[in-house]
């Protein structure tokens, strides 16, 4: 087993080892050493602009929250919801949607 004292030389290590971020001071103590990995600090940033993005775009719509349905239209999306479940298809075509709404009673006029 190693001593302590050349178990912790920070100079032996290499550049990149987060160990190597300190030096120690004139009283033997460990002091961080002032940041200087530029690349490190930009991908930082970036992270931070992601994080700030995507909480911007899971956020409420308000063109959607909080609306108060007409009956139809509460009829219409209960209608969809039960066909979606009933087809195992999240996403149907338009050929479905008319489907559903001449199930509903809905028919084109003349």
């Amino acid at each position: 087993m190693l001593p302590i004292s050349d178990a912790t030389n920070h100079r032996a290590l290499p550049d990149d080892d987060p160990s190597s971020d300190c030096h120690e001071d004139s009283g033997g103590e460990p002091v961080p050493r002032p940041w200087e990995n530029r690349k490190a600090t930009a991908r930082a940033h970036r992270a931070s602009q992601a994080r700030s993005a995507s909480t911007r775009r899971r956020s409420v719509d308000p063109c959607t929250s909080e609306m108060v349905y007409s009956p139809a239209e509460l009829e219409f999306m209960l209608a969809m919801q039960a066909y979606k479940q009933s087809s195992g298809r999240m996403f149907p075509t338009w050929s479905e949607v008319l489907e559903v709404l001449t199930k509903l009673g809905y028919e084109k006029f003349p």
